[in-house]
């Protein structure tokens, strides 16, 4: 199966390119007061450094427009400020310098105001989010999900009456069925880039599985050119949790892929200690190395005398423990025994032996 990707315009956001045949962005938003640069700075250096390719911050008052600038001048990403309820925040936060807006048509909609939005934005050359959330639709209906596309797409005609097209859109609910169902009824109807969220997931464990049903839902339609998920959580596990999905279903690559059986009364090793720090080690190495002709490279790591050798034979590098020690595969073909405690070594080794 081959994943279609819905045509949509390509957008800039800074030097990040969004829509068209560009890879799916990750994007999150920083948890700290806008105001406080320092703070901010710090996490979107983290998030940066996790793999964040666009970042959002919260914009509440004069304090956090001025501390845009400062804060834009320190990282490497674009920046997107979001704006709620005071229209001429978003005047002052295009003068900061940031990337993107982000617009609510629930809470900024008089036309007089949007206009002014707009001109600023296009004489900046930055795109305006329409940013729809179902908490705040101004005209709520029992079908949430096609009220939120009916609410984008009257907001895009305003924008697209004031000569404005620099446009992406977000529709978000904490229900991943009107979710899914917005997100699927703006796909037909307009060919902006779409930025995918799931609201208000909760907890990191059940918010990354709301999400990934949802979004992942989406991306196998081929829609979708952004995404972030929502954690109540370090922002950095958001990171973490989209590039999963987003290699899980072969949109991108990051690093190696991990095949791992999940042990069972047969496994004679810790597998579990052994994976995570294979994980670890591999966060350090340089992703270019971990790739052949820019396809990543296939890692099997089982402890399963069953199914072991033949899922390792079939990895690029794989290793099959019995009761001691482990059997390092390469290639399909067996080369030699390795211990539980050198096993890490041996296959960076292997890796590298490839790539070279």
């Amino acid at each position: 199966m081959k994943i279609i990707k819905r045509k949509s315009k390509t957008i800039k956001i800074g030097n990040v390119s969004i829509g068209g045949n560009h890879p799916i962005a990750i994007q999150s938003m920083a948890k700290t007061k806008t105001e406080d640069v320092e703070d901010t700075v710090e996490q979107i250096t983290q998030l940066e450094k996790a793999g964040c390719e666009i970042v959002r911050l919260a914009v509440r008052d004069e304090h956090d427009t001025k501390a845009l600038k400062k804060i834009k001048s320190r990282i490497n990403i674009p920046l997107v400020a979001d704006i709620h309820f005071d229209w001429r925040l978003a005047l002052k936060a295009i003068d900061s310098g940031v990337d993107k807006i982000r617009l609510n048509p629930g809470n900024i909609y008089r036309k007089e105001q949007i206009r002014e939005i707009t001109q600023a934005a296009k004489l900046a050359h930055i795109p305006i989010r329409v940013g729809v959330n179902s908490g705040s639709l101004r005209n709520r209906q029992s079908n949430v999900g096609n009220t939120m596309a009916e609410s984008a797409l009257d907001y895009i005609k305003i924008l697209e009456g004031f000569g404005f097209y620099n446009i992406v859109v977000s529709l978000k609910a904490s229900n991943i069925l009107d979710t899914i169902e917005a997100y699927r009824k703006i796909a037909r109807l307009c060919d902006y880039p779409l930025h995918l969220g799931v609201t208000a997931t909760g907890s990191p464990d059940r918010g990354a599985i709301k999400s990934s049903i949802a979004l992942g839902s989406l991306l196998l339609e081929g829609i979708g050119d952004t995404i972030r998920i929502s954690l109540t959580d370090d922002p950095v596990e958001e990171i973490r949790a989209a590039r999963s999905i987003l290699e899980t279903l072969g949109l991108r690559r990051f690093g190696p892929e991990i095949i791992s059986c999940p042990t069972c009364g047969r496994c004679e090793v810790d597998l579990v200690k052994l994976v995570k720090e294979f994980e670890k080690r591999l966060s350090t190495v340089n992703g270019k190395l971990l790739t052949v002709n820019s396809q990543p490279l296939k890692v099997a790591i089982m402890g399963c005398v069953v199914n072991g050798p033949g899922e390792a034979k079939e990895a690029d590098i794989g290793v099959a423990f019995g009761k001691r020690d482990g059997l390092l595969f390469r290639n399909s073909q067996a080369i030699k025994k390795v211990s539980f405690s050198n096993c890490i070594t041996s296959l960076l080794e292997e890796l590298k032996k490839i790539r070279n």
